[in-house]
């Protein structure tokens, strides 16, 4: 057998650095420990860089901004060997049932450790249970509202049961790290991403895999030796099971090239989308399985090499993978009524965008726009962070001299519209940056939630809902405040929400990053039944190659069933302008 193998790629180099920084913060209790700033400070430079650095030579590392010389030798470990011996001691003395208890807001390094030093608490589990006798409230700078805002985002979080999920941030990359790795064996004919990943859900509980391949036991060969499989659980004939060193499981199955399509619907998923369709496929005199739809008294297989083909055997438009949850898509799609989802190419303007003016920004501005007018948009919003967000956002002095550099700017790509905008801060009582002559000179204004999150369901629709009615607000980003799996969202009376802004003619972003997703799922499909309520799916960018996250905002809108015309940077420019001096208008 012979690999046609890749190094490792920038994006799990910086994975690897990531994890170094949150141990790191734990080992000294602090985020904020400087070794633990300078591995995420190095994590990001490595995620940013432009070539693969795992093929760079010792002195181009070096030269990188953001890497120190211990860093960078700690990579050419991990580049040379595939682990880095301070990370591997310091996962022995925080296991990932410990790390779990810094998501929980409240507790943070420190209070991790003081937990585990006084209490015994190793896991979540443990910490409900101190909660529940009133422990925690008797330790240092602790007390019951801390124990309630402890209790609260471990609910919110889904950090109760047995079944633990990892968040899509973490999940994808290593999914599609073994599935470029399954792709370059030779014995392999096509590889398929499936389950809930591939369905798009926010968390996920184990990876799946489908691969064709006549060659079977090679292919289970390979995944057993499969670069990051840290231990493997289960190994067979067409199905091996491995647990990746982020503590991932990967389950991998092989199927005959003749079954794939089959094999690739079935381990999509859902339970119940797959429930609908063996219920229809039997109403026919048909079985369906994993290996291919086939007639039931002959024997015979009418459909297995391609999904379209299992479907269209069934009597069905092909169900996109990220709307099969069985919540009403196999009726519609019997009826060939499945809506229009909004795609990628259907994406004309990226209306939040950041540049290095904003404190977070992390390009220059000049190369932004370049990069956006090099994806062929159409418009693009420029939204540096407002003055109310500490450090990161401008001063009237410093919007004014941007402005001068967008003019500039605009005669070098005439035919990219760049509107000159801001991201404002929501604060509690639903004010914004700046007073209405500096907010009037805007073209565009995203405003955002940013800080308080621990306000009333009360308190905080109110505070959105008065954002929305703010006639020079013209959308709503990343609605929730959301980070999957670190940061509960805030909590919200979705229906207010939703029929203020579609009076008001204010859009609320999709936001594209994956550990926000936001708005989430869920909610969109409910947002999807207020008339006249329209969606930006926006990239909020910081970096220029931050605009290909486009695609995680687009499947995260799929998801929630939203079409085409519901987005407005769906518009060409022409009718976005003219929508965009309507809204304006009517607030």
């Amino acid at each position: 057998m012979r690999y046609r193998g890749s190094v490792l790629s920038n994006r799990r180099i910086a994975a690897y650095l990531q994890e170094l920084a949150e141990l790191v913060a734990l080992e000294e209790g602090s985020a904020q420990a400087f070794r633990a700033r300078a591995y995420e400070k190095a994590a990001g430079a490595v995620r940013d860089h432009p070539a693969a650095v795992a093929e760079l030579p010792l002195a181009d590392l070096q030269a990188i901004p953001g890497l120190g010389k211990a860093t960078v030798t700690k990579m050419r470990q991990l580049i040379d060997t595939g682990s880095i011996d301070q990370l591997d001691r310091l996962r022995s003395l925080f296991p990932p049932d410990f790390i779990e208890l810094t998501r929980i807001p409240g507790v943070g390094p420190k209070t991790a450790l003081m937990l585990r030093d006084r209490l015994g608490v190793g896991n979540v589990d443990d910490l409900r249970a101190a909660i529940a006798a009133e422990q925690v409230r008797e330790l240092p700078g602790m007390g019951a509202r801390s124990e309630e805002k402890m209790s609260r985002g471990i609910e919110r979080l889904g950090l109760h049961g047995k079944a633990r999920r990892t968040p899509i941030i973490q999940a994808l990359p290593v999914a599609r790290e073994c599935a470029a790795y399954l792709a370059g064996l030779d014995e392999v004919t096509e590889v398929q991403v499936c389950g809930s990943l591939r369905r798009f859900s926010d968390t996920i509980g184990d990876v799946d895999i489908v691969v064709s391949s006549e060659l079977p036991a090679a292919v289970m060969a390979a995944v057993v030796a499969m670069p990051g499989a840290a231990e493997v659980i289960a190994s067979g004939g067409t199905k091996t099971s491995v647990l990746t060193d982020r503590g991932l499981q990967v389950d991998v199955r092989v199927v005959a090239p003749a079954q794939f399509g089959a094999a690739s619907v079935y381990f999509t998923g859902s339970k119940q989308h797959n429930i609908e369709l063996r219920q229809r496929a039997m109403a026919a005199g048909l079985l369906l399985n994993e290996y291919g739809l086939e007639d039931v008294e002959s024997g015979e297989v009418v459909a297995a090499a391609t999904e379209e083909g299992v479907y269209q055997a069934l009597g069905l438009a092909y169900v996109p993978p990220e709307i099969r949850e069985g919540v009403g898509e196999v009726a519609l799609a019997a009826e060939d009524r499945l809506p229009h989802l909004v795609g990628v190419d259907d994406i004309r303007g990226d209306l939040h965008v950041h540049s290095a003016w904003s404190g977070d920004g992390r390009s220059p501005l000049a190369e932004m726009i370049a990069a956006a007018a090099d994806r062929g948009l159409e418009y693009v919003g420029i939204t540096e962070h407002g003055e109310d967000l500490a450090i990161n956002g401008l001063s009237r002095q410093q919007i004014a001299a941007e402005r001068e550099s967008l003019d500039e700017l605009r005669l070098l790509h005439p035919d990219l519209t760049i509107l000159h905008g801001a991201e404002l801060n929501i604060a509690a009582d639903g004010g914004v940056d700046y007073d209405d002559e500096v907010l009037s000179r805007f073209e565009w204004c995203v405003a955002s939630v940013h800080s308080q999150f621990d306000l009333t369901q009360a308190q905080q629709t109110m505070r959105v809902i008065r954002a929305i009615e703010n006639p020079w607000i013209d959308a709503i980003g990343h609605l929730t405040g959301r980070r999957i799996g670190k940061r509960p969202g805030i909590d919200l009376d979705f229906a207010a929400v939703f029929a203020a802004a579609a009076d008001t003619g204010t859009a609320l972003e999709i936001n594209s990053h994956l550990d926000r997703l936001d708005v989430p799922a869920p909610a969109l499909r409910q947002a999807m039944q207020v008339p006249g309520l329209r969606f930006t799916i926006s990239t909020d960018s910081h970096h220029v190659r931050e605009f290909g996250n486009i695609v995680w905002g687009v499947a995260n809108a799929r998801r929630g069933w939203v079409e085409t015309d519901r987005v407005v940077n769906t518009l060409p420019k022409k009718a976005f302008l003219a929508w965009l001096k309507s809204r304006r208008s009517r607030s």
